[in-house]
């Protein structure tokens, strides 16, 4: 069984964080002038020239709503680029943002990291989200940036 679906931040989430993001701030839209911002609606770099917003974003608290899970300490917020408006989402099915050393954080159903895992070479990402969910504890994997930390988005146990 393989488990290599990204998945971006949905649209009723989407919605929510255009009005206030998860810090309860106003969002403010901006125009990307020089494009390559990582988008989590739709999983791609900005184009120049495209209006974009960088809100606070909890993803371990949304999920934990969804199925009941505590995540405590666990639980963070940071900062994620999304478009200013409604866009199409995710236009492939392939795992976007592989073009860079990332780290797969492993969570269990109830919040907890399990590991992580640092991946560089974009043929590496599959197989990593592969053994990540050989365990049978690991119900989700973020994949976050190594640089700054920020989450890309997240691959669940089918």
């Amino acid at each position: 069984m393989t488990h290599r679906t990204a998945r971006p931040v949905p649209p009723p989430v989407l919605r929510e964080l255009r009005a206030a993001d998860d810090a309860g701030r106003p969002v403010v839209p901006r125009t990307d002038d020089e494009g390559g911002a990582p988008l989590r609606c739709c999983l791609r770099r900005s184009r120049p020239g495209e209006r974009v917003a960088l809100v606070s974003y909890a993803p371990l608290r949304r999920w934990a709503a969804e199925t009941g899970a505590d995540p405590g300490a666990y639980d963070e917020q940071g900062p994620v680029f999304i478009h200013a408006e409604e866009c199409a989402g995710p236009e492939g099915a392939e795992l976007p943002f592989t073009n860079a050393h990332r780290t797969l954080r492993r969570y269990s159903a109830d919040g907890r990291i399990l590991g992580g895992r640092l991946v560089g070479a974009p043929e590496d990402f599959g197989p990593a989200l592969t053994e990540a969910f050989t365990d049978p504890e690991v119900a989700l994997v973020h994949v976050r940036a190594v640089e700054y930390g920020c989450f890309l988005y997240e691959v669940r146990r089918d």
